[in-house]
């Protein structure tokens, strides 16, 4: 019962984390646009900020996620939540405060030098905290169930920000960030406790522990770059996932990158239609995760759900490109139904090739080759979103951008392919590892 009840309260902390998160997407690309380019729908160097964030971010999540998965196994999932956790309020206290040009700089600096060390860590961390839990046969569904969870708070963080004025927006979620941080340290218990990895009967190779070591190692408890790369020549599902990942998130990051631009220099959206987007989007996606996935993993497997996610995930992106008309991006955004599926699927393949104390590390690599994607990706897609949006695109196609993301996700459509279901699933005697 015990693992039951830190389910529900992993689940509540991350709905509150995510909303806090989530209900300043809306807003955020008009106070860009008028603190760098007041009065203008298209402005490059809002673009070109924008990627060159995503950058940095990128870079440091890519380093700092496999020391937070590996911090994790040795200290705990909850210790290592409390960092993403408290530093995330500071960024969204700024702009709760002022939106003026000044502030906006301000958030900008700090937002980008915190999320360096926490974007994603909160997800990435609470998928090992599932891992420790939840059977492999069960694994898939109850990922699904985590991804839903934070696909709900999507929702409801874009719904609030419809009806919220900008300053309550940002004050709400600097508020829901601190009442998230609260209840994690009240309720959410530890599940890595003493004796309970060893207690855990698993088939599946412990990778890193039985990998050669070096003779010196300074900090004993980080993990190397030399870590991850035993990962992939360990497994070769796992290397294909990782590249899989790769190419999803590079078509993600750029289909973020790009397309609220892209709405409000060709459709002149503003906050409260990039609200409805977000809102039909995210419906679309919970009802995926929490319903129909937990009932087409277990029949299709997570590796036919994964291709089928990552198909449609291509024709969504290139129905984007092609908007014609405002109502375009809404119908695009329902086919997110059948998109959403490939990284919670992804982070369930991954999770089965290693064992039962090493669950940190493999998620957070698997994290930190998303933040590599989102190095690379901004590199990509903002020089090419600002190029077709100027008035000096070598030709018409404004959305050339999104139609690269689409080819980005065919790339691991094909990829993913090739990734053989793992028959030999293993089943860990966890007592009461029960969805809550």
């Amino acid at each position: 019962m015990e693992k039951c009840c830190g389910l529900s309260h992993l689940f509540m902390t991350v709905f509150l984390s995510c909303f806090s998160t989530f209900m300043v997407i809306p807003p955020m690309t008009d106070i860009t646009l008028s603190a760098i380019c007041p009065g203008q729908d298209e402005c490059s160097l809002a673009i070109y900020l924008t990627g060159v964030q995503q950058a940095i971010v990128g870079l440091g999540s890519l380093v700092m996620m496999p020391v937070l998965g590996n911090l994790s196994d040795t200290y705990g999932r909850k210790v290592m939540l409390t960092l993403p956790m408290t530093l995330s309020i500071f960024p969204l206290a700024i702009l709760a405060y002022s939106r003026t040009k000044y502030y906006f700089y301000a958030y900008y600096v700090l937002r980008t030098l915190i999320a360096m060390i926490c974007e994603g860590s909160v997800q990435c961390l609470a998928f090992a905290y599932v891992a420790d839990n939840v059977p492999e046969s069960r694994r898939a569904s109850v990922f699904g169930v985590l991804s839903g969870i934070a696909s709900s708070a999507f929702v409801c963080g874009n719904l609030s920000a419809r009806f919220l004025s900008t300053a309550s927006t940002f004050q709400v979620a600097a508020a829901m960030a601190v009442i998230a941080l609260v209840y994690m340290k009240m309720f959410l218990p530890e599940s890595i406790t003493n004796g309970n990895i060893c207690s855990k009967i698993s088939e599946t190779s412990c990778l890193l522990e039985k990998a050669p070591k070096k003779g010196f190692q300074f900090f004993k408890t980080l993990p190397s770059f030399s870590d991850m790369l035993c990962l992939l020549k360990t497994s070769s599902t796992f290397l294909h996932a990782a590249i899989v990942t790769f190419f999803a998130n590079v078509a993600q990051v750029g289909l973020e990158a790009s397309l609220l631009f892209f709405l409000k220099a060709q459709f002149h959206f503003n906050k409260i239609q990039f609200a409805d987007l977000l809102i039909i989007s995210g419906i679309a996606g919970s009802i995926s995760q929490l319903l129909l996935m937990p009932i087409l993993a277990p029949a299709f497997g997570e590796e036919k759900l994964l291709s089928i996610g990552l198909f449609f995930s291509c024709l969504h992106m290139l129905l984007y490109s092609i908007a014609w008309s405002s109502w375009v991006p809404y119908a695009s955004a329902m086919i997110s139904m059948l998109s959403i599926f490939a990284m919670p699927c992804l982070k369930s393949i991954a999770s089965k090739q290693i064992g039962p104390n090493e669950q940190g590390k493999v998620q957070g690599c698997i994290t930190g080759i998303c933040s590599f994607a989102s190095v690379v990706s901004p590199l990509i897609f903002s020089p090419l979103t600002a190029l077709f949006l100027s008035q000096n695109a070598p030709f018409h196609y404004p959305g050339f951008g999104l139609a690269c993301a689409a080819f980005g996700s065919m790339l691991a459509f094909i990829q993913s392919l090739m990734i053989k279901p793992d028959n030999n699933v293993t089943n860990w005697s966890v007592n009461d590892s029960n969805l809550a």
